[in-house]
């Protein structure tokens, strides 16, 4: 099933942003499934891979802990605002964004990350 195809995020469900190779989408803080569990999610739909059966792991890649706290709010209460972090899982580049946004490249496409604000 491929992802609806947009040029813009939308929504925050999965999108194929085609004119630029990627898929997008975005996470917020009050979400019901963690940061790591839509990035999961999103590269099991886009690799086609069956999470459930063990065939990807995201501790392969990156401490998924770690990923889910860093960009959470801060202990203050006051949200994060700049930052991202780049890794890459199932031969794909993910780049997840402090202001929730998430972007993945499949393996043939030539990562292009947005400017740090």
């Amino acid at each position: 099933m491929q992802p609806q195809s947009t040029s813009e995020t939308e929504t925050d469900e999965l999108q194929y942003d085609q004119a630029n190779d990627r898929y997008v989408f975005h996470h917020a803080d009050d979400d019901t499934a963690t940061l790591t569990a839509r990035i999961v999610h999103a590269l099991a739909e886009i690799a086609d891979t069956d999470v459930s059966q063990g065939e990807f792991s995201l501790y392969d890649s990156i401490d998924p802990d770690a990923l889910d706290r860093i960009f959470r709010p801060k202990a203050d209460g006051t949200e994060r605002t700049g930052g991202h972090i780049a890794f890459a899982a199932l031969e794909h580049e993910v780049y997840v964004y402090a202001d929730g946004d998430i972007v993945i490249y499949p393996p043939d496409a030539a990562p292009r990350p947005r400017p740090v604000r």
